[in-house]
């Protein structure tokens, strides 16, 4: 099934997307701050993007497989932006 490695390059986004799901609940629950994990939830979103268009190339199936992540991970981001819009500006 694997022929061959992938170069950092593929390995890249997913390390940025994995980093990003980690701090996204201290930055929320611990920190409480909503525009930083906001920016936090569009770099999940962004690098899954990202991901999908860095590994094509070697494996579809595992960028098709990110298809139901990035559905939920979209509709978290609407969410976290739409929490911190109705905040905004609050103390």
């Amino acid at each position: 099934m694997f022929r061959g490695r992938v170069g950092w390059l593929v390995a890249l986004p997913f390390a940025v997307n994995l980093v990003s799901n980690l701090i996204i609940t201290p930055i929320q629950f611990g920190m409480r701050n909503l525009p930083l994990a906001a920016v936090d939830i569009l770099v999940v979103w962004i690098t899954i993007i990202w991901c999908v268009i860095a590994i094509w190339p070697h494996f579809k199936w595992v960028a098709v497989a990110q298809v139901p992540y990035f559905l939920w991970v979209s509709l978290a981001t609407v969410l976290q932006l739409s929490i911190t819009a109705m905040n905004w500006g609050r103390s």
